[in-house]
């Protein structure tokens, strides 16, 4: 029998989980947040359908891993060389309108790709056309959208804010690649992309009816390259900013791939259908929606530095595990911590970013960050179709997660020396959230 004391303890536990909730979602009390979330999931269902949809479209096409990373370079690419102008553009404009904007030519490429494969017309050359200018929108979207959120939530919700989005997009990745596995298997991969550009009505009616009182954008004299370059001086010349976007740049040159080859892991190493692609992405974003929602129950920036160090050295043997595995199961089981892992990584590195920097270079700061997370990515799926055409998918695999290994290896002992600029940059920006700001890059890693 529970004696009084042990009673006390389970009620206390039970009221903390209580307020725990609440807590988890508090970014979720501003109207402006609660549109952007109700639209953009409905959106991102329809966005992971039409990724699934369109590398087994390319894959039944041309059986080729090589096209699969070139499509994906396409895709990709236009994100690193356009990102630094978008992110002039989302400092220099109303961000709202931006991502409308950009919502609204998503939609209309969509649809394209829609048309043409419905009717019969497609080739892997259009797909890789329209991939091409969906990244080319992309590099507009992403650092406007990601700077978006401070205007959405503000600085004390800002964190929570970029948890639950990525929450969000990762519980799309769960449902999205699992309708598209059995739609695609059963009435062909046009309908997804149909779905896809359907489902943008949804986050541009969102983002119509919110009211953004964004603070004035400062008026400065100087042309729109100065602007770009001013960008690039201030995150290269911050020590831990530089340190999160290196680390983040290497392994999506050599471990975010993966996703890329995952057709190939279905049909010949595990011997699906794209239903099993399906299920494979489904269970990254398992683990990449779990990751999120423990950032999500975070209240501040402390120990985030010592987290992308595990998360990322984690996501690298986890890769390597799943790249030996035969097994459709166990291989479903690995995903899950692969997108633990990388979603860690990736939303602390975010966080850690705007924390950091003020909101005059947000987005540029933001631009950067997509350069290096997804204009780097097209040079590794490049790279890792080319490999796998010679080494073979397993390989190519088991390489990138020893390169995040010892990205992570080569981050966690720079830790120390980049603490106290990390400490004065959080605190000049008021976005400690309530924490001791001393810690909030190491932890006491180096202890």
């Amino acid at each position: 029998m529970a004696t009084s004391g042990q009673k006390r303890n389970n009620a206390n536990a039970s009221l903390e989980n209580t307020h725990r909730i609440p807590q988890m979602l508090r970014a979720l009390r501003h109207r402006n947040f609660q549109l952007f979330f109700s639209g953009q999931l409905i959106s991102l269902i329809g966005t992971w359908m039409d990724n699934i949809a369109e590398a087994w479209l390319v894959y039944r096409l041309t059986g080729s891993s090589l096209l699969l990373g070139t499509v994906a370079f396409a895709g990709q690419i236009p994100v690193f060389l356009l990102a630094p102008i978008g992110g002039m553009v989302a400092d220099r404009w109303n961000r709202q309108r931006v991502v409308i904007a950009t919502q609204a030519c998503s939609m209309v490429l969509a649809g394209i790709l829609a048309v043409l494969t419905l009717t019969g017309r497609v080739t892997v050359w259009e797909v890789v056309v329209l991939a091409a200018l969906m990244g080319a929108v992309n590099a507009f979207d992403i650092p406007a959208r990601q700077a978006f959120l401070v205007d959405m939530v503000g600085r004390e919700d800002l964190m929570n804010g970029i948890a639950l989005n990525s929450s969000m997009f990762n519980g799309a990745r769960v449902i999205g690649p699992s309708i598209a596995g059995i739609l695609v298997a059963s009435i062909g991969e046009g309908w997804c992309f149909a779905a896809n550009s359907i489902s943008y009505i949804a986050v541009i009616a969102g983002l119509l009816l919110m009211r953004v009182n964004r603070a004035p954008v400062e008026v400065r004299r100087v042309s729109p390259f100065e602007h770009i370059v001013e960008g690039f001086r201030f995150v290269w010349n911050t020590g831990p900013i530089r340190a999160l976007l290196l680390l983040l740049g290497l392994v999506s040159l050599v471990a975010m791939p993966y996703s890329v080859l995952m057709p190939i892991f279905a049909a010949k190493i595990l011997h699906g259908d794209a239903r099993t692609l399906g299920v494979l992405m489904g269970a990254t974003g398992v683990g990449a929606l779990g990751g999120a929602l423990t950032l999500a129950s975070r209240s501040g920036v402390k120990g985030l530095g010592r987290w992308v160090a595990v998360a990322c050295a984690s996501f690298g043997t986890a890769l390597i595990l799943f790249s030996f595995s035969r097994w459709y199961f166990l291989s479903v089981a690995l995903l899950v911590p692969v997108g633990f892992a990388m979603m860690v990584q990736m939303a602390s590195s975010n966080t850690l970013i705007q924390a950091m920097v003020p909101d005059r270079l947000r987005g540029r700061a933001m631009a950067v960050y997509s350069m290096m997370f997804m204009g780097m990515a097209p040079m590794g799926a490049l790279l890792s179709g080319w490999s796998a055409d010679h080494i073979g998918a397993q390989w190519t695999l088991a390489l990138g997660g020893v390169g995040a290994i010892i990205g992570a290896g080569l981050f966690a002992r720079n830790l120390p020396k980049i603490r106290v600029e990390a400490r004065q940059l959080i605190i000049a920006q008021g976005m400690a959230g309530g924490e001791p700001a001393t810690e909030e890059m190491t932890a006491r890693s180096a202890s």
